[in-house]
């Protein structure tokens, strides 16, 4: 993480990266062990506490929320999502269909969040004078 003002929304969306990075490897993993008996699916939580980060950050802007959110706390956590379900009968529940929508949306996800990351440098090289 980058220590300076002119970062700050990199910052966040350089957490947004990671945990959308997890969440593609637990869906990877996820759909490699779609076959294997008791096998519970996994996913990844991070969305909730980079939106508290930011809203509990001081009253003011949005800009100012940012500035102020404290992103040490963030941090993307992979837990087993309805472990009590099954779906097939040897206990197994994940659904191959799903996990590839559930990879699409993430992967929609993740290059949106490259391309804030890319607009964001864009925007200091033409603030530099160095722009395209």
């Amino acid at each position: 993480m980058i220590n300076t003002s002119n970062f700050d929304y990199i910052n966040v969306l350089d957490k947004a990266a990671d945990g959308s990075w997890m969440r593609n490897e637990a869906i990877s993993n996820n759909l490699a062990n779609s076959t294997t008996p008791n096998y519970k699916r996994q996913d990844v939580a991070f969305e909730e506490q980079l939106r508290q980060s930011i809203i509990g950050a001081t009253e003011g802007s949005l800009d100012r929320r940012v500035h102020n959110a404290n992103l040490s706390n963030v941090k993307p956590r992979v837990y087993t999502d309805a472990g009590n379900t099954s779906y097939r009968l040897d206990g197994n529940n994940v659904d191959p269909e799903t996990e590839n929508v559930y990879l699409a949306k993430n992967q929609l996800y993740y290059q949106g969040v490259l391309s804030g990351i890319d607009h964001e440098f864009n925007m200091m090289k033409t603030a530099m004078g160095k722009g395209k």
